[in-house]
Parts: structure tokens; C-alpha cells; sequence
């Protein structure tokens, strides 16, 4: 039900959904006022609102996100995650991946390389695992 859906965003610190950022080498919270390039705003057009960024001393590789760990699905329960995302020119890939906890190996699940660029876009997938999971 729609009841149990909640809304990410970076207001105040960090999504309940993702781990804490210090754990997450790489990654900062701002919004577009920060003087740093852009997205000058998030994908509402609001320039105070804040969302994650990649780091300016992180210039040419890679950096991950990683969620709590998330329970089992079932036919009732399926796992939809709707995120909207920029890749500048400078950047590369992005890549959604499923880490079953029985499973060491991780699955590529979705990406995109970023055409076009510069412009916020959204993406909706869809997650189902008999296990408890990380994206």
C-alpha cells in the first residue's frame, strides 16, 4: 500500500533508506546555492533544496551509496524505488545494484550513461527478492 512508501529527500540529513554518508566516502549533501557547479537546483527547480552530489576531491573515480538492509518481497510486497538523478558531461555511469544477503556477488540491475546530460531525470525499478537485500 502506498501507506508504507516514504519520501527521500536530503532536507534535514540523510534518506532513513541509506546508510550513513560518512560511510559513504565520496559522496556530499548540498544544494544548488553551493557555488559549485551545477545542478543549480534539484529536479523541482528549487535552489535551497538539498540533494547528494558527488565530491569535487573524488574528480575520476567511483563512489557508491548503499542502503539499509531491506526485507524479503513477496507477491504482495514488491520493492519499487523511484529516484530522480543529473549526470553532468564530466561524469560517467550511473549503476543500480542488488546484493542478496545469502550472496556475495553483486547484480547489476539498472544503469545509464547519460544522455542527455545536464537535466534531472527519473527512474523507476522495480526489486523483488525472496531475502533480505542492499541496493
Amino acid at each position: 500500500s502506498d501507506s508504507a512508501c516514504e519520501k527521500c529527500d536530503f532536507e534535514t540529513d540523510l534518506c532513513k533508506a541509506l546508510r550513513e554518508l560518512n560511510a559513504q566516502p565520496g559522496w556530499m549533501r548540498r544544494n544548488g546555492q553551493s557555488d559549485m557547479g551545477p545542478p543549480y537546483s534539484d529536479h523541482n527547480g528549487n535552489d535551497s533544496a538539498y540533494f547528494l552530489s558527488l565530491s569535487p576531491e573524488m574528480p575520476s573515480s567511483s563512489a557508491t551509496l548503499r542502503t539499509n538492509v531491506f526485507l524479503p518481497t513477496d507477491e504482495e510486497h514488491v520493492c519499487q524505488i523511484t529516484f530522480h538523478y543529473w549526470i553532468s558531461q564530466a561524469s560517467g555511469t550511473l549503476i543500480v545494484e542488488l546484493q542478496k544477503h545469502s550472496e556475495d556477488s553483486i547484480t547489476n540491475i539498472w544503469q545509464d550513461s547519460g544522455e542527455p546530460q545536464n537535466q534531472w531525470k527519473a527512474s523507476t525499478i522495480i526489486i523483488q527478492s525472496t531475502e533480505k537485500y542492499e541496493v
